[in-house]
């Protein structure tokens, strides 16, 4: 077995070399989630680390039985990455800074015939979240413009139509408070106790969560848009990955059901990984598919890391560096990009230091056997929020 690869119980697995941090908590909620009824299989990733129960950035494969609140409530949060027509030589970060004033408030009527347009193309029929639609939301969700710092694969690189001489932008949102709503409703019902696949709600629980997942698309479309439209830029999307989640999948021969929390589809395409507002992203392309099975298709789950992964607790990043930082100091990162954050706790909690370094994630999967890199990108302007942001 791979060094970057550890057998954590027969039906656990962690991807990770013994050098990258993984807090014990997190390894103590794998092992739990994987005894739970039905469950066959869990994965963990890189970037794992303990959640509210369940622990974050692992996979998780069962039969006859789906688990809700393994999913949590940003049903559909993931990653767009976005090609725009703004050049990297003409950014000015203090005057790009200024140009996002709006892009927190719901859509205004120009926006709405796009909107009812998409919303029908994508069979959307809820009408109580469009006041939402277009927002980033609170947490670790942000939309970053970014410049790209290195490219490992050029074929593949031109073949995404991406051009280093343009900024790239980064959306990571989910489906704010609609997920919430449905994972409310669920709990109130059936606690954690998950649902059977011939239980009468398994199937208005599903078609729930499939129209939050294309809600969360939408909603990350709507983000870039208009960011670009602030910037007054126009822009495609290369790249566009769902990373929480639960759908129907074969895993040896077994029909289930995987379980994705913060841990990226590989067999979805190319994805993107993100770094923490201070640190690298990268584009990666994944090996391990339906197509190229190997027996590490059973270890990953078909899944990837979806980020970094926290070190430390949020509530608790002020106290620790508080002392070393005051809150201008954070508005600037090592690599020298802009961070536009209004909201004092929620700088200190999204600090890069209280992340991982996302090299280290990068580095587990690919000895792991999981990806290639295709490209390095460099944060430009992070933007978090211009106040006191909603969850």
């Amino acid at each position: 077995m791979d060094k970057s690869v550890q057998k954590i119980t027969n039906n656990v697995s962690l991807i990770a070399s013994a050098d990258t941090w993984i807090e014990g908590l997190a390894i103590e909620q794998l092992i739990k989630t994987s005894n739970l009824p039905d469950m066959h299989y869990v994965a963990g990733m890189p970037d794992l680390h303990p959640g509210r129960g369940y622990p974050i950035g692992a996979a998780f494969f069962t039969q006859n039985k789906i688990y809700p609140a393994l999913v949590g409530n940003d049903i559909g949060c993931g990653m767009s990455l976005w090609q725009t027509s703004a050049k990297v030589s003409k950014v000015n970060l203090e005057r790009l800074a200024k140009k996002f004033a709006h892009v927190e408030q719901p859509l205004d009527e120009s926006w709405s015939a796009l909107v009812a347009s998409r919303k029908v193309e994508k069979g959307i029929n809820i009408h109580n979240y469009d006041r939402a639609l277009g927002t980033i939301g609170g947490g670790n969700h942000f939309a970053e413009f970014q410049a790209i710092e290195h490219i490992y694969d050029h074929t593949t690189f031109d073949t995404l139509g991406l051009n280093k001489k343009h900024l790239q932008l980064l959306v990571h949102s989910g489906s704010r408070g609609l997920g919430q709503s449905i994972l409310v409703e669920h709990i109130a019902n059936y606690n954690h106790h998950g649902l059977t696949v011939d239980d009468k709600n398994f199937h208005s629980y599903m078609n729930q969560h499939n129209e939050a997942v294309r809600w969360a698309e939408l909603n990350r479309e709507l983000i870039a848009l208009r960011f670009l439209d602030a910037i007054r830029a126009n822009g495609n999307c290369v790249v566009d990955i769902n990373h929480n989640l639960v759908s129907a999948k074969n895993i040896e021969g077994k029909a289930g059901w995987l379980h994705r929390k913060g841990a990226t589809p590989s067999d979805k395409g190319y994805v993107v990984i993100p770094g923490s507002r201070g640190d690298y992203s990268y584009l990666v392309k994944p090996l391990i598919t339906d197509e190229t099975p190997t027996q590490s298709h059973n270890i990953s789950l078909f899944s990837l890391a979806h980020g970094a992964g926290r070190k430390w607790k949020r509530g608790e990043c002020h106290g620790r560096l508080g002392h070393k930082y005051k809150r201008e100091d954070l508005y600037r990162t090592a690599l020298g990009s802009r961070v536009v954050c209004g909201s004092k706790e929620l700088l200190y909690d999204e600090a890069p230091q209280a992340y991982k370094k996302c090299e280290t994630v990068i580095q587990d999967m690919i000895d792991a056997g999981l990806i290639t890199v295709i490209a390095k990108l460099r944060p430009v302007l992070t933007f978090k929020t211009n106040g006191e942001c909603s969850a």
